[in-house]
């Protein structure tokens, strides 16, 4: 079972702040945020960031920041890649050579 972790709207505010991202991108990702009832998944939350214009070294500052580790970080973004690879080119399959 994963872990939970808990950020105020505040807080959420001022680290998108302290990242660069704009007032507009920040309010656009707390109202997504408020639609999804304020729970999301990491791997979701982490697209979102970079769907608004941050890079990924400021998504992983930020995760950081929410007291996620370096290993389930990692993790995060190999999901997001694989998602990546799925939308873009189909279902993926396993191939076998003998």
């Amino acid at each position: 079972m994963g872990a939970t972790f808990t950020v105020s709207r505040i807080a959420l505010k001022r680290m998108l702040t302290a990242m660069k991202l704009s007032e507009k991108s920040s309010d656009e990702l707390l109202a997504n945020l408020n639609k999804m009832h304020r729970h999301i998944n990491a791997v979701a939350f982490a697209g979102m960031l970079q769907r608004l214009g941050m890079k990924t070294e400021d998504v992983t500052n930020v995760l950081r920041r929410l007291g996620i580790d370096d290993i389930t970080i990692s993790s995060i973004f190999n999901m997001l890649d694989e998602e990546r690879i799925k939308s873009a080119y189909g279902r993926v399959v396993e191939l076998y050579l003998e």
